[in-house]
């Protein structure tokens, strides 16, 4: 396997979810559909391949590096963030109280099964202008070399 997929744990919340992935799969070329991110408040992600190494590029727009964890767990990278939904909090005594509040804050974390090739010791994070860019390297033994061959 030589591409970046999407990790989903196996839970009771996702134990009929195979399904709505081939059906995902089949109508869009995106394991996550537009619907499912919008409305779970997951963040946009693009992933390409280059010849050493894969970038993965998330849009966090509101968030900063001090909210945000990236970390690995064998070969599944998982980007988080444990900032609190402030949508229910009573304003204190004394402060504003909104009339209108449509911007959320609310933690995710999405997940991603790394590649094989994929060198999990080797990832740089980088954030600015509300995108998370993440620098995954390939394998050395992994990666396209050249054979002299002797004549």
């Amino acid at each position: 396997m030589n591409t970046v997929t999407l990790y989903r744990p196996f839970n009771i919340e996702n134990a009929l979810s195979g399904f709505d992935r081939y059906l995902e799969n089949f109508f869009g070329d995106s394991p996550l559909s537009p619907t499912d991110r919008i409305f779970n408040h997951l963040p946009a992600v693009d992933v390409r391949e280059k010849e050493d190494a894969y970038l993965l590029e998330a849009d966090l727009p509101g968030y900063d590096e001090k909210s945000i964890q990236v970390h690995m767990d064998g070969s599944n990278l998982t980007i988080e963030s444990g900032r609190d939904d402030q949508r229910n909090v009573s304003p204190e005594k004394g402060k504003d109280t909104f009339l209108i509040r449509e911007r959320r804050t609310s933690s995710f974390s999405r997940s991603f099964k790394l590649p094989d090739n994929a060198d999990p010791n080797a990832v740089s994070a980088s954030f600015k202008n509300g995108i998370l860019s993440l620098e995954i390297k390939k394998r050395s033994e992994a990666q396209k070399r050249v054979i002299q061959i002797n004549g």
